[in-house]
This record gives structure tokens, sequence and C-alpha cells, in this order.
């Protein structure tokens, strides 16, 4: 199963990519708001997406976690922050929050929830 990954920074782009194939999961990096937006529109098998939320550039990473919530409901968010706590966030229904550094398990183990939620509840996806 892919996951889309929106992280800005090589060097931790790079490590979660790793942490998701050495799970059995597909990497998909994106490096802005705008290339991730282009993916899930053209790719309907991502079923999962891991943000950060410490984004560059104006939109920050909780607004794209919104937007995907709303215009894919059953896409699955992880979110990521070293600069925010959960308690500061108005975090998408069903998203679950991970301060950095992240603890791999933890995140792995959110993602294989989350795939097999998704693969009881079906695989469909609006585009």
């Amino acid at each position: 199963m892919p996951v889309l990954i929106i992280e800005d920074q090589p060097v931790l782009r790079i490590e979660v990519a790793d942490m998701v194939e050495r799970a059995g999961f597909i990497p998909v990096e994106a490096t802005s708001v705008d290339e991730a937006i282009d993916i899930l529109e053209t790719r309907t098998d991502i079923r999962i997406v891991y943000i950060d939320l410490d984004m560059p550039r104006g939109v920050k990473g909780i607004e794209i976690a919104a937007a995907i919530r709303d215009r894919w409901p059953p896409i699955e968010i992880i979110l990521t922050a070293a600069t925010f706590a959960k308690a500061d966030l108005d975090l998408p229904v069903r998203a679950e929050f991970y301060s950095k550094p992240i603890h791999h398990g933890d995140v792995i183990a959110a993602m294989r929830r989350m795939a097999a939620d998704t693969d009881h509840k079906g695989s469909d996806r609006p585009a």
C-alpha cells in the first residue's frame, strides 16, 4: 500500500521513506503541498498520508491535512511536528499526531492499523 509522505526537509523525508519501506509500505514522496495535491489528484491508490506540520512557504501542514480530509475523506492522516503540541492544534477528524522526534514503531503501528481499517472499509475513494 502506498503512503504519501509530505516533508520538505530531504533528510527527514528520506528517513521517513526508509521507515515506510522497511515496514512493507510503498513510499511516495512530496516536497511541497502543491506536489502532494498533484499526486493525490492522479493517484487514487493513496490511502495514508504522512504530513510534516512545519511546512514553509505559506501553506502549513495543518491546512493541507484539512484540505485532504475535506476532499478525500477516506484517506487516513498522520501528522508530525517539532514546533507544535497536539493540544495547540485543531486536528482534522481521525488524524493521528506524533511529536518529533517520532518513534518509528508507534508511527508504523498506526499505519498498519490504518491500512487494516482501509482494507476493511473498502478501497474506493473519490478522485
